[in-house]
């Protein structure tokens, strides 16, 4: 068996183990192809002409230093370390044959690492809950592509060409450059070094006077939301409210001019928390399956924002964008998975989940017994019997689990007039809903964990786009009818529902507030991560 033999197995059992003792295990493929003969050499995995270090070594190391281009730590690596080892054997201190194999393997250890954190990531998505399905394989084969670069002299574009194939992700990798520039610019990097005073009465509103307005100002104009020239007055007011203003939009904020607490707060993360924020957001591109089918209806949970895309070629052209309403963040957020949506129901009935029958419905209902039927509610025994009179019987057998409550579909009815299933063990799916104007709020996690879609109509016209027998008057027909039906889409569409605080938007960086707290806790397993390292 060769190395590759050994390494395209290898790496199946990876996709699927992601993270789990991963330096051990390439450590011990690269042995044992090493013990066959030279294999490794043999494919041109090697670095050294005799004792010396060849020149793809110094580039290989180079790419090494720089993965906090991509977001990485250069330390997971061991680059530096590494290169005080090539120094020393350059500058009259000869490795042995027995160290040029050592560090030899190390190095090439280290590359087949780094490409794989680069294109899968560098952690399981499950391990902070997550749960998108096992990425499958998808012929990215780092150590082919190691291979690959080196014939053809590429080796400085290898994390660009291992990186994942999306707009956004390489988009991130500018806005990620630009960050860190200002991070350790030292003239706009001072600007964080002080804390803004605090704010007149909590809050600035246009026309105040306020002793941190000059920094204020100078912040805007680092992050390019105000321009160059711009002159500090004496007062809150005119151009700079609306830089202010561009700020709050780029930031998921109430775009009102207003400096409240949110916006004061998201005026002091520096620019290397925004850096980090960046990072966070290109690693999990790198698990998110995004473009995994030739139509996907991606939801952004940060964001509030549903698109629908076709994938052709590698290519995304967005065909829907619409705002959506999610979970609560307190307590009933909207889970991230990915599964494939399989029917919609038109004019559906809604069945009030136990929880909250028990801890809304039935309250109002013994409040005010009118509201049963103002509702459209109705009883469902268990064996399928239906019953439209109100009693304390039946809300009592409700409360034990024996019989449940329904909405009839109607104008009033929870989920709108279209519900589209996606079959998972939350029982999550995208609606309508009868209170449209929620949409206009600028922060939108209303819901119980199920996701309200702004244009029924639209989605269910990319869903069913390629099935000429519902049109846009048939879709409505069937919103309208009151009387619920389920149709089998012939072709399954993906539902993603996803997780991202940073997007870029024509050539604009937006970053959003991390509502659920995934950016923490990825936060934190990727520290864990590189302290618990096995390469040093």
């Amino acid at each position: 068996m060769s190395l590759s033999d050994i390494l395209n197995a290898s790496f199946a059992v990876l996709r699927v183990q992601r993270g789990r003792c991963l330096a051990s295990s390439l450590r011990l493929l690269l042995v044992l192809g090493l013990m066959q003969g030279g294999v490794a050499a043999a494919e041109g995995l090697t670095w050294f002409d005799g004792n010396q270090p060849r020149a793809e070594a110094w580039q290989a190391i180079d790419v090494l230093s720089r993965a906090a281009e991509e977001g990485l730590d250069a330390a997971r690596y061991g680059a530096e370390p590494l290169r005080r080892v090539f120094d020393g054997a350059r500058n009259d201190q000869p490795l042995s044959a027995e160290s040029v194999a050592q560090f030899d393997l190390e190095l090439t250890e280290a590359m087949l690492r780094y490409l794989y954190d680069v294109h899968f990531g560098q952690i399981d998505p499950r391990r902070i809950r997550e749960n998108f399905s096992v990425r499958l394989p998808n012929g990215f084969n780092p150590a082919a592509h190691l291979q690959s670069v080196m014939r053809e002299n590429r080796l400085d574009e290898v994390a660009i060409l291992a990186a994942p194939p999306l707009p956004l992700y390489a988009n991130l990798r500018l806005a990620l450059a630009h960050y860190r520039k200002l991070a350790e610019d030292p003239v706009f990097s001072q600007l964080w070094q002080t804390t803004l005073p605090p704010l007149p009465n909590r809050k600035l509103e246009i026309g105040e006077s306020y002793a941190g307005l000059p920094l204020v100002t100078l912040r805007l104009i680092a992050l390019g939301d105000l321009p160059n020239e711009t002159v500090v007055t004496e007062l809150y007011e005119g151009h700079i409210v609306k830089g202010v203003m561009d700020f709050q939009t780029r930031h998921g904020l109430t775009p009102d001019g207003v400096i409240g607490r949110q916006t004061f707060t998201e005026l002091n993360v520096s620019p290397s928390g925004r850096v980090r924020q960046i990072g966070l957001s290109m690693e999990r591109l790198r698990w998110t399956p995004l473009v995994q089918s030739a139509r996907m209806i991606a939801v952004n949970i940060p964001e509030h924002m549903l698109e629908a895309y076709e994938v052709r070629d590698g290519e995304i052209e967005v065909k829907v964008s619409m705002r959506v309403i999610i979970g609560n963040a307190l307590d009933t957020r909207t889970p991230l998975f990915d599964e494939d949506m399989r029917f919609i129901e038109f004019s559906p009935n809604w069945n009030v989940p136990i929880s909250i029958a028990r801890s809304e419905v039935i309250p109002k209902i013994y409040r005010d017994p009118s509201y049963f039927d103002r509702q459209g509610f109705e009883f469902v025994s268990g064996d399928g019997q239906v019953s439209t009179v109100l009693s304390h019987e039946s809300l009592e057998a409700v409360l034990r689990g024996q019989m449940r409550i329904r909405q009839r579909p109607g104008p009033k009815n929870a989920l709108g007039d279209i519900k589209f299933i996606f079959p998972n063990k939350d029982n999550i799916y995208l609606h309508h809903t009868p209170s449209p104007g929620l949409f206009e709020r600028d922060r939108r996690d209303l819901s119980h964990g199920c996701i309200r879609v702004e244009e029924p109509v639209e989605l269910a016209k990319f869903v069913l786009e390629n099935d000429p027998v519902w049109d846009e008057a048939r879709i409505r027909e069937a919103m309208t009818k009151q009387v619920s039906s389920t149709l089998r889409l012939r072709e399954p569409v993906r539902v993603v529902l996803a997780y991202n605080t940073v997007q870029v938007r024509d050539g604009r960086v937006y970053f959003f507030p991390d509502i659920y707290g995934q950016d923490n806790l990825l936060d934190q397993a990727l520290r864990r991560s590189v302290r618990d390292s096995d390469i040093k």
